[in-house]
């Protein structure tokens, strides 16, 4: 069974002296491909120990970049759109739990 990874670890596959099995996907594999592979992200995060956080949370970055460009829009202008609902709705910074 395959997995999404990013570009240039077939490459450092065939420098280990292995030849891996490549398939470019089309636009609708690749996004769900890219949901999944969030998800695999995200499980990562939740389970790494403190020192390895960061490198998690730069995985899981990655991953939403090529959503949003898949999906046609620019990092900026969802920076500027999480920007505006933390204006109006505020961030995470206060624990706030429901329920």
């Amino acid at each position: 069974m395959g997995k999404l990874v990013r570009d240039k670890i077939p490459d450092i596959i065939r420098r280990d002296g292995r030849e891996p099995v490549v398939t470019v996907l089309d636009e609708v594999a690749f996004r769900e491909a890219l949901l999944a592979k969030l998800l695999e992200e995200s499980a990562e995060l939740s389970e790494a120990p403190p020192a390895q956080v960061p490198e998690e949370i730069a995985d899981v970055l990655e991953v939403l970049h090529a959503l949003a460009r898949v999906h046609g829009q620019d990092w900026r202008d969802i920076e500027r759109l999480a920007d505006a609902k933390r204006a109006e709705r505020g961030g995470f910074h206060d624990r706030v739990y429901l329920g």
